[in-house]
């Protein structure tokens, strides 16, 4: 499907196909409705032996839930962009190709021996679901750095002072980690040996090396052929079909396809609209400066303005105007910082107090309540930090000395460290002090150092966002209801669409759709338009017209149609659009080749009248080499020039992107060693197989992730 991956990534024939190495912090919607199922109510999607169960299915989407709220606290950015209704889809493809690999790699007879088992769980350090349970006993008190660690307190634990009742919902825990491991060694074995089983021979090798060191050098002219006018080079239906069939090939789909037509508005605030923020962001101003608490008023709240309070260092607040006014206007003054499109910002000034920001402390860690007092006793008495593994277990105790605490941090106040148990450690003259007690131990801490107080500037920033107010919603979904209601028919939609005002748009869409694709790129989806794909997959049948859709959004609402115009499962139709439209310009190009060859082929006496008569600069190409060639495009062409002798004849032929002019004026061979492990790699990136395909095979992947997500 070389042609058909061609037009796509040229105009949009958007069969989308999801990505698997995308599953790194990412999230979806809830599980919203299964109903209007057929078959087997449980099976999300299925290929061959392989299928995806409803239960593992959610555990999926739970576990990228996870994920993402992980992400979202280390670092939001990194999800910022990711769009929401492309989990489902990506759940399916993890949960199918860790299914496909598993049951090849059983039915190869792989095993996991004991000692790949212990690597995996104790001694890489890289199995995520060991270290994140190494946190959670942490957390829970248990002072573990490394995974034999957390084995040794889990599996023994009265040697480590806990219980077996304590310990009995680890140990289930770790021991189904053992069978995921399990699992995992094994596609990890049978991955390598699929990877192995696609190797060259010394023939592919030797081809390689020979098409790099065998070079050209040539002389070329090339005309472009632009823009081509329909009438000096117009193409027959008769002509378009007869390509079509000799390419059919190529347009093969994976999975059952309908061609749509689309419509998506998206709604922008009035110009009333407009007005009405301008008139809430004096009205709000005008309130936070009359209350000397500087409090919202439930009114204000309810028209949708928020406030949030912060607590920062100068160095931590972020530049602008903003900023200005925070460290130079009135404490109790309000100023409106900004107001536009999105919106307006304010900010109310509250006041300007010195605290400290930092401080130094030794932390100690206990295993139990009872050794945790006697720890402290010893301390306070007079022992140093530094020896308190030497007067108690090792396994016991835990020491953590001159740890710098941030008080304030660019979010603001440390939620980890209260004000009070700062004062009690200012207070307490040095001694130890219990920071936390309880079943698991104690934690306790004395100050080394302070920092000297700096500013801490507390501000409230006022926001309102901007969107169109019910009534301009309404408006627009009555226009659309009205364009509708006279268009019920998929030829009348697509027809009179762009004449009534509205933005059409032409997809091919599947059961594998995420959802409708913006046409900015792959990867970018209109929101809440998975509905849509859903009436399409299930509902829509060729002529018929869809309901209005809605992505509800207080800033962004944007309202959708679909018409659904063809239904296929074997090969994409001349009638589709974009299959059309590419073969037509395909038969296009060729006249225009076949006429431009005709006209400059009578002034190829030389290359330079040839490219003279063309209006084109001759190049030289001194190392002409098949398949690396920034002068040509065209495949075909290249193959042409690098199979050619060295006689300096001119040849003028057509290719896909215009007519080329070529002299071959000598050939020469480089002098580089023959690296048999290089060129075996270059084999394997020229091929690139797909693995998974590889198991696959002729099998159809059935995705029935549609009917269970999306709603009605």
């Amino acid at each position: 499907m070389a042609t058909l991956e061609k037009i796509r990534s040229k105009s949009g024939l958007l069969i989308v196909v999801i990505g698997l190495a995308l599953l790194a912090f990412i999230i979806g919607d809830a599980l919203t409705n299964s109903r209007n199922l057929t078959g087997d109510h449980t099976t999300v999607a299925k290929v061959g032996s392989a299928k995806v169960d409803i239960t593992e299915y959610q555990r999926k989407r739970e576990e990228l839930n996870q994920q993402l709220e992980e992400a979202r606290r280390q670092n939001p950015a990194s999800v910022a962009n990711f769009d929401p209704q492309t989990l489902p889809e990506m759940a399916i493809q993890s949960l199918l190709q860790e299914q496909l690999i598993l049951n090849a790699a059983n039915e190869a007879g792989v095993q996991v021996t004991g000692n790949l088992l212990r690597y995996y769980l104790l001694e890489s350090g890289a199995n995520p679901d060991v270290m994140r349970l190494v946190s959670q006993l942490n957390q829970a008190g248990l002072s573990v750095q490394t995974p034999q660690q957390a084995y040794e307190v889990i599996f023994n634990p009265k040697r480590n002072g806990m219980t077996d009742a304590q310990m009995e919902p680890y140990q289930r825990l770790w021991l189904q980690m053992e069978n995921g491991a399990k699992d995992d060694i094994a596609r990890n074995v049978y991955a390598r040996i699929l990877q192995n089983s696609v190797k060259s021979n010394d023939l592919d090798r030797k081809a390689l090396y020979e098409d790099y060191v065998n070079t050209s050098q040539v002389e070329l002219a090339f005309l472009p052929y632009g823009t081509l006018d329909q009438k000096e080079y117009p193409v027959s239906e008769a002509e378009v079909k007869k390509l079509y069939e000799q390419k059919k090939g190529d347009y093969k789909v994976d999975e059952a396809t309908k061609d749509i037509s689309f419509i998506a508005i998206s709604i922008a605030p009035s110009k009333k609209d407009q007005d009405d923020c301008r008139a809430l962001a004096a009205k709000t101003i005008q309130a936070l400066s009359s209350d000397s608490a500087g409090q919202l008023s439930k009114d204000l709240r309810k028209d949708g303005v928020t406030m949030t309070n912060h607590s920062l260092r100068a160095a931590d607040i972020p530049s602008g105007a903003m900023k200005d006014f925070i460290l130079n206007g009135a404490v109790d003054s309000v100023k409106l910082i900004s107001q536009n499109m999105q919106g307006f910002t304010a900010v109310r000034v509250n006041s300007r107090k010195a605290e400290i920001d930092s401080i130094q402390i030794n932390l100690v860690m206990a295993a139990t309540l009872d050794l945790g007092r006697r720890v402290r006793s010893e301390l306070n008495a007079g022992l140093p930090a530094d020896s308190i593994t030497v007067r108690f277990s090792p396994d016991s105790v835990m020491p953590q000395l001159d740890q710098w605490i941030p008080l304030y941090t660019a979010q603001g106040a440390n939620p980890g460290i209260s004000k009070e148990q700062v004062d009690s450690l200012v207070n307490a003259g040095g001694k130890y002090v219990v920071m936390s007690e309880g079943a698991q131990g104690m934690v306790m801490a004395s100050l080394v150092k302070k920092n000297a107080p700096v500013t801490i500037y507390d501000y409230d920033e006022v926001n309102y966002v901007l969107g169109p107010s019910t009534a301009t919603v309404n408006a627009e979904r009555d226009r659309l209801e009205k364009f509708l209601a006279a268009n019920k028919t998929a030829a009348d939609f697509a027809k009179n669409a762009e004449k009534s005002g509205f933005t059409l748009q032409r997809y091919s869409l599947t059961q594998s759709n995420p959802a409708v694709p913006r046409m900015m790129g792959m990867n970018a989806y209109y929101p809440e338009s998975r509905q849509v794909v859903r009436w399409v997959m299930i509902d829509g049948k060729p002529g018929q017209v869809s309901h209005i859709y809605e992505a509800k959004s207080a800033t962004n609402p944007m309202l959708y149609a679909a018409a659904v115009e063809s239904s296929y499962d074997d090969y994409a139709p001349l009638s589709n659009p974009t299959v059309n439209e590419y073969l037509t310009e395909e038969v296009r190009r060729s006249k225009a080749g076949d006429k431009l060859v005709e006209k400059y082929g009578k002034n190829t006496q030389s290359i330079q009248s040839a490219a003279k008569a063309m209006g084109v600069e001759v190049r030289n190409l001194d190392n002409f080499r098949f398949g690396a060639n920034a002068g040509v495009r065209d495949a075909a062409v290249m193959g042409k020039i690098n199979g050619s002798k060295a006689d300096k004849k001119v040849v003028i032929v057509k290719g896909d992107d215009g007519v080329y002019v070529y002299q071959v004026m000598g050939k020469k061979r480089e002098n580089f060693p023959y690296n048999e492990q290089q060129y075996a790699q270059q084999y394997f990136q020229l091929v690139n197989p797909n693995l998974i395909q590889m198991l696959i095979g002729t099998d159809r992947i059935k995705n029935n992730i549609y009917k269970f997500e999306a709603g009605d």
